[in-house]
């Protein structure tokens, strides 16, 4: 995401490149090609004026020290400024009442039930709440199958009412229903139209009225740009919204709608979501988004992530085995599985400072570890135990059975054995760890 954005702001950094200090005549010149890069990135256009103007005001009589060049003090007022831009800070959801209620508003298309299905699954993870999702789109054929599916996935149970035409009362009967059983979050999923209008207003309107939501949200897909913004001021008057979740942020390489929405609707941006898995949900954190755009990476966001999948004891009983020289295709496989449950790889690699522009070329595939998880599969239990009993014979007997060429297993055997040394020098202490197995990538 981001990614023409991030390389048109650089450019416009290069423009003081040099300079011994920030004057009014370069500064100006800066924040022309900033202003353009912001309007060529979708950014509504009052938006990034007075975003420039505001950089401006910081940014000349700044005394810049001797070990700071102007360049990098213009990108640090610039991070500064877009992080404030988008809200400052992250702002939690409201979750008031018993139970507490979440009603998803918006407009056809934009991933409204899929958000249902992902919020509830955070909820439930993260935050152990007992989560009910509300069938609430009677319009839309399948709709309710689809939120089954979703609930099911993720083992949170649906309320539906068959038949019921009316979604006010089916959110009302789910609230009751959720009281009965010991629920304590609703989430509602509400119709949407392929346009805004009068009818849509009125009922989304009314269910808000009736069931006097802790939190509303409002969801919209980023890759619609400007007409995102536009949507959510429209919705917004009418709705008085608590927050926006931005969905669809993978296939939006521009980002305006993300760095636009908080200014236009004086609503803070809560979640954005990339992807149909249903742990592919993030907090929106403002200041860690604006390092992503000038391509500093996200450590925090990725640290956060590795926690969520990495046990502390399985860690300790892994030092163990790597200091021993244990580590076998067992414990290479659980690593694979755990980081693929961090998500899309490709987006992992971008949080770290300088690796987006640097993939952002390459294609990192879903299944990059098909080929490994299949050789690894094809293995016998003492070989994958023992990885120093498979021989030329058992390597051929292994290519044959995943489907792959000798020249594959001898790879890996080869990335496993030089992994496995670098693994047991960093959990010795002293060395840098090693680069995940190889192959990952291509152009």
């Amino acid at each position: 995401m981001f990614e023409n954005l991030t390389d048109k702001l650089e450019r416009s950094f290069k423009i003081l490149k040099g300079e011994g200090r920030i004057t009014e005549i370069n500064v100006a010149e800066t924040l022309k090609e900033i202003r353009r890069a912001l309007i060529d990135a979708d950014v509504n256009y009052k938006v990034a004026k007075t975003f420039t103007d505001e950089v401006k005001q910081k940014a000349l009589g700044q005394d810049v020290l001797k070990a700071v060049k102007p360049g990098q003090m213009m990108t640090k007022i610039v991070r500064d400024e877009l992080a404030e831009l988008m809200g400052g800070t992250a702002t939690d959801i409201r979750l008031e009442g018993t139970p507490a209620v979440i009603l998803i508003a918006g407009l056809q298309g934009s991933g409204k039930t899929t958000f249902s299905g992902k919020l509830a699954s955070l909820l439930k993870s993260k935050k152990g709440r007992q989560v009910l999702l509300v069938a609430g789109d009677v319009y839309r054929p399948a709709a309710i199958d689809q939120l089954k599916v979703l609930g099911g996935q993720i083992g949170v149970e649906v309320y539906t009412e068959e038949g019921n035409r009316n979604p006010v009362e089916i959110a009302e009967n789910g609230i009751k229903y959720a009281r009965q059983k010991n629920y304590n979050v609703v989430i509602v999923d509400t119709a949407g139209r392929l346009a805004v209008d009068e009818a849509m207003m009125q009922e989304i309107t009314a269910i808000k009225a009736a069931v006097k939501p802790s939190e509303t949200l409002f969801v919209v897909d980023a890759m619609t740009g400007q007409d995102a913004v536009n949507t959510a001021r429209e919705f917004n008057e009418r709705l008085d919204f608590d927050g926006v979740v931005l969905t669809k942020l993978d296939g939006d390489t521009r980002g305006g709608a993300a760095i636009s929405i908080r200014s236009v609707v004086n609503k803070p941006l809560k979640f954005i979501s990339s992807g149909e898995k249903m742990d592919a949900l993030q907090v929106f954190h403002p200041e860690r988004m604006a390092d992503r755009i000038l391509g500093m990476g996200d450590v925090v966001s990725l640290v956060e992530r590795a926690q969520e999948q990495f046990d502390e004891e399985e860690a300790r009983k892994l030092k163990k085995k790597l200091v021993k020289n244990q580590f076998n295709f067992n414990d290479f496989i659980s690593q694979i599985q755990q980081i693929k449950k961090m998500g899309n790889l490709k987006d992992l690699a971008s949080m770290l400072p300088g690796m987006g522009k640097m993939l952002k070329n390459v294609d990192i595939p879903d299944d990059v570890f098909k080929q490994t998880e299949a050789i690894i599969s094809s293995m016998t239990p003492a070989e994958r135990e023992h990885p120093e009993i498979i021989n030329a014979r058992r390597r051929e007997r292994i290519a044959k059975g995943s489907g792959t060429t000798m020249a594959d297993v001898n790879r890996l055997m080869k990335q496993f054995d030089d992994t496995r040394k670098m693994m047991k020098a960093v959990a010795g202490g002293g060395m840098k760890m090693p680069k995940m197995p190889g192959g990952m990538m291509r152009r």
